[in-house]
């Protein structure tokens, strides 16, 4: 029994089966690549998830962590401390909002989206009874019982109950069914301008433009979940940027952290953040110090980079290419920048894990959708050297 033979038995014996991964330990990381016990070499096309837009082990970010970490890591917010004004003021100019409100993971900040519309409903708003939120089917907003009580997966349901009250549902995209769904105590639309976890999908052109001016007109906010679209990986800083739109609140996390800490934040205006007295919301952890010199050395380098732009035009490449596969079981192929989806009509972890056996690290979702969503980092060559195993896999010809 091998390294990673050991491993994956030692997992499986002593964790909750909560996750099926795909049999590989990944030891090491550096930029798109990883490497296992074994020191075999895979390129990863998942990023965490989105979370290391800026590749892994970015030099500049490390740099900040261990400069950081040589300081002071925590202090709680029952003090101040030197790192979180910085991390405040990047976000906020970054976002074009006044005010940000630190936590530790995307969950944690769409608990807070949530907390702070209800309240803004109740005390700015002043609807006149229990204050509603609507969301889109096919929704993945993390795992928490707010979350889940969102979904419209029975599994991620399932022997969790009772839910959380207050929830409206309609499907993606759809205009008409928002306006249906607005009352007087609806409080906020919460969506995904790209569904990541439902097979990278994508409204019609103009839906959040839309959706804007409908909650607008019925004094609704409009709350963007750009935990895994955001920060460059549609090919813009925001996905909600595609529609020239700059929701009430965003929802950030995953690659604010740049693949090396935990972070993650909402961001709005007075009116709406202002709502939170001391002692209403809050985590120790939340806003602190190493968290926050990560966070602003990720974000420098997704500028001084100019990762969205690269992801524009190497995922514009990436998916020309796939495109070009022909093979009846490719259903359809789409994406924004360097988040795309393949959905196939039939399973894809088989064709995960045979991409694995070539060196190449990606994962399903949603049954038949394999996603491609590499750092942002990654260059033309590299997506060319992905591209011969994925043909492989998945193609017998390519049209030239």
């Amino acid at each position: 029994m091998n390294q990673t033979e050991k491993i994956i038995q030692q997992t499986e014996q002593f964790g909750a089966h909560n996750y099926h991964p795909l049999p590989i330990v990944i030891s090491e990381a550096e930029g798109v690549f990883v490497k296992d016990p074994e020191g075999r070499q895979y390129m990863d096309m998942l990023s965490a998830y989105s979370a290391v837009n800026q590749g892994h082990r970015h030099p500049k970010i490390i740099e900040a962590l261990k400069r950081q970490a040589d300081k002071i890591t925590l202090t709680s917010r029952a003090f101040h401390n030197d790192q979180l004004g910085f991390f405040y003021e990047k976000v906020a100019k970054l976002t074009n909002k006044d005010m940000v409100l630190p936590m530790n993971t995307g969950a944690e900040a769409v608990e807070t989206a949530v907390k702070a519309a209800r309240r803004w409903a109740y005390e700015v708003k002043q609807v006149p009874g229990d204050a509603e939120i609507i969301v889109c089917e096919g929704n993945f907003h993390g795992r928490t019982m707010t979350a889940v009580s969102m979904s419209t997966e029975a599994e991620y349901q399932r022997g969790f109950g009772p839910l959380l009250p207050g929830i409206k549902t309609i499907p993606y995209g759809d205009l008409e069914a928002l306006k249906g769904a607005i009352t007087e105590n609806t409080a906020a639309f919460i969506v995904e301008p790209i569904q990541g976890e439902a097979g990278i999908l994508i409204p019609y052109d103009g839906f959040l433009k839309d959706a804007q001016a409908v909650c607008k007109e019925q004094n609704v906010l409009l709350v963007a979940d750009e935990i895994q679209s955001g920060l460059g990986r549609s090919g813009k800083w925001f996905a909600s940027d595609w529609d020239e739109v700059t929701p009430d609140m965003y929802i950030l996390g995953k690659a604010l952290g740049g693949g090396v800490f935990p972070i993650s934040c909402v961001a709005a205006n007075r009116d709406v953040l202002n709502v939170f007295n001391p002692g209403s919301h809050g985590s120790t952890f939340g806003g602190n110090p190493l968290a926050c010199a990560v966070s602003v050395a990720s974000l420098e380098v997704l500028e001084d980079e100019k990762l969205p732009e690269r992801s524009l035009e190497l995922g514009t490449y990436f998916m020309e290419k796939l495109k070009q596969i022909k093979n009846p079981i490719i259903k359809e192929v789409r994406g924004r920048g360097l988040f795309i989806g393949v959905e196939l009509t039939e399973a894809a972890r088989p064709y995960c894990e045979a991409l694995k056996e070539k060196g190449l690290l990606c994962k399903e979702t949603h049954e038949t959708v394999i996603r491609f969503a590499p750092p942002l980092v990654i260059t033309k060559e590299e997506l060319d050297w992905a591209f011969e195993r994925i043909e492989q896999v998945l193609g017998a010809s390519v049209t030239q």
